[in-house]
């Protein structure tokens, strides 16, 4: 697959955002938040204008009360997020996107919604595996920059008992303990399955949207399709797949969300249809709890 002809990766603007702020004066932010700010709002609904998104009140809101709990695991302050949409809106101001008023309206927004983020991300019952394992590594104090390392430490991890686990997902001081909720237990696991099927399927279709928006414009010149899409849409398939997990792991740990997927999947199930419905179904007989 040739990602010049698919174009399904987002191609950020972020070095430039970064040396605008920079000449700016303007207060550093990580380069990581940025980059991963940019690529969510370029896979969000909102447009795009001279290669940066165009920010409103809905794509504010969008981004960080709905989208980066779902995919990213900080390894730093989560408060850069919001810090990093906030350089945007500068931006956008200097070169006249916004008005003074809108500006101002925007930056309340985001502190308002940065600040909710960070709950976010401490909600147990919100995280995907992904993000999971990388708090895990990173308590461990596993070099995440080593591939070798991650999989000795998966490999040691699924020699685990289940209570093991649990105990071992119960002691991370990122997420916050919810009392009376059934703790790491069945509920839980099958929930974060459900919701890393979800948010990679949902990062699927995203960059098959994109990719299908910038072919128009081939199909609008009179230009061929490429190859990829000529006769073979389960390669296109398999591509954007490919690039979903590895965005995922950009956001979370570099190469984990494939390992998760395809190596160690016992250690991060994703239950299939019958599950579910055997699940909701078990919930459903149960006797309602009065207080």
């Amino acid at each position: 697959m040739n990602d010049d002809d698919l174009r399904l990766s987002p191609r950020t603007r972020a070095d430039d955002l970064l040396r605008w702020a920079a000449d700016e004066g303007l207060e550093p932010v990580p380069v990581e938040a940025v980059r991963t700010v940019l690529a969510l709002l370029e896979l969000g609904d909102g447009r795009m204008h001279d290669g940066y998104p165009e920010l409103s009140s809905p794509v504010v809101e969008q981004l960080l009360y709905e989208r980066i709990y779902m995919y990213v695991q900080p390894d730093s302050d989560p408060g850069a997020y919001g810090r990093a949409v906030g350089l945007l809106i500068d931006h956008q101001r200097a070169a006249r996107r916004l008005n003074a008023k809108r500006q101002e309206r925007l930056h309340a927004e985001v502190e308002w919604q940065g600040e909710l983020l960070c709950g976010l991300l401490r909600q147990p019952h919100l995280v995907t595996w992904p993000r999971l394992y990388a708090l895990l590594l990173r308590a461990d104090g596993v070099d995440t920059t080593d591939p070798a390392a991650i999989r000795a430490w998966l490999d040691g991890f699924r020699e685990l008992t289940a209570e093991q686990r649990a105990e071992a997902f119960g002691a991370l001081t990122e997420l916050d303990e919810i009392e009376a909720d059934g703790g790491w237990g069945r509920q839980r696991l099958i929930s974060i399955g459900m919701a890393t099927d979800g948010a990679r399927l949902l990062l699927e279709n995203r960059l098959m949207q994109r990719s299908y928006r910038n072919l128009a414009g081939l199909n609008a010149l009179g230009l061929p399709m490429p190859d990829e899409l000529s006769g073979d849409f389960e390669g296109f398939e398999a591509a954007v797949a490919e690039e979903a997990l590895r965005l995922l792991g950009e956001w979370t740990v570099p190469g984990l969300p494939a390992l998760l997927v395809h190596e160690y999947p016992d250690l991060a199930p994703e239950p299939g249809t019958e599950e579910i419905e055997a699940y909701l179904a078990e919930q459903a007989e149960q006797p309602e709890q009065t207080g």
